[in-house]
């Protein structure tokens, strides 16, 4: 059976026709996507399996969407609001024809964190009646890491515009960075990550913004962007001499490299260090002072080998390793649906 892997990011869109095998046998990337499913009958599969960022407390795998399903999508639309949207458009798009249409979420990997990792301080009534709780995301890169490096305890590094980390035990998801919604935890492009919640209580009270003001502003207004007045990475990097950007720059290293600490305590120490995601896979000098800043864990870090991206990039006897792991969200995907297709 051929699958058409739709995955549908905050800033792009990726579709993969993945053959027997999952050999590639067609793929489109579009950046700057407008949120159509146009693209999608240009590509032929028998099936399509749709990646979805929150699937809340009742998805813990790969389901057929239904209407009944798509519409419980629909109900986790505030908690990513820059994701869920574009995927159910894409869905309903598919819905449209007659190949089945799966759905495979960010969250059904984390659902194995334990009890003391997934629950927050806050009134027994509000978490019961709401469902509060840490639901965690990039849950389908943070499993393919799972499988692609021999180690284990793992802390696993997704980096692009969203970003989180991950603590693996065995295979097993014991902490994550993201929470109840994909805006916590690290710096990321334009979304703030962790912010003091006191903080943002004391903007509606005294600062007189309104709710929606300050979500839209946690999403699209922070991070990097509201640090820099870019969102962009590699052109921060480039600029470094600018005041702006040597503090933007800064505050997203002291976020990661502590939070991998954070990581890293969860596990009770760490095997291997995994960079994966746009920036985890491509940007060399984020990688090479994280793991610098990170070398009293035992991290010996090969330049060379960083430099040129290489699989392996510490030096031989490093006593954790570090690795770069192309992301590859679509072959865990593949294999949930060809699990739940059986073929």
């Amino acid at each position: 059976m051929d699958l058409l892997i739709v995955n549908a990011g905050s800033s792009s869109l990726k579709l993969r026709v993945l053959g027997p095998n999952d050999a590639v046998l067609d793929e489109r990337s579009i950046s700057d996507w407008d949120g159509s499913g146009d693209a999608l009958s240009e590509l032929k599969a028998d099936a399509i399996v749709h990646r979805v960022v929150h699937g809340g407390s009742r998805f813990d795998g790969a389901v057929l969407v239904d209407d009944e399903v798509e519409a419980a999508i629909e109900e986790l639309v505030p908690l990513a609001p820059l994701h869920q949207p574009r995927a159910l458009e894409l869905i309903r798009a598919s819905r449209q024809g007659d190949r089945p249409v799966l759905a495979c979420f960010d969250t059904s990997y984390h659902r194995s964190l334990p009890a003391a990792a997934a629950t927050y301080a806050l009134p027994r009534k509000w978490r019961e009646r709401f469902g509060l709780r840490k639901y965690g995301f990039h849950g389908l890169s943070h499993e393919y890491v799972a499988h692609s490096v021999d180690a284990p305890r793992i802390v696993s590094c997704h980096l692009g515009a969203g970003a989180s980390l991950c603590a693996i035990d065995h295979g097993i998801s014991v902490d994550t960075t993201m929470g109840f919604t994909p805006v916590d935890g690290l710096v990321m492009a334009t979304r703030s990550g962790s912010v003091d919640p006191g903080l943002l209580l004391w903007l509606q009270t005294t600062g007189g913004l309104k709710a929606d003001e300050i979500a839209d502003a946690l999403e699209h207004e922070s991070g990097l962007l509201g640090l820099t007045g870019s969102g962009d990475l590699q052109e921060i990097l480039a600029g470094l001499d600018d005041d702006r950007n040597r503090l933007g720059y800064d505050v997203y290293l002291h976020r990661l490299v502590g939070e991998i600490a954070r990581m890293v305590a969860a596990l009770g120490g760490v095997d291997a260090l995994v960079f994966t995601g746009g920036v985890g896979e491509h940007s060399a000098p984020v990688r090479a002072a994280a793991c610098r800043a990170l070398d009293w864990l035992g991290i010996v870090l090969d330049a060379e080998a960083n430099e040129t991206g290489a699989h392996l990039i510490t030096a031989t006897g490093s006593p954790v390793r570090a690795y770069v792991v192309p992301a590859r969200e679509d072959l865990t995907m593949a294999a949930q649906a060809r699990q739940l297709l059986d073929r």
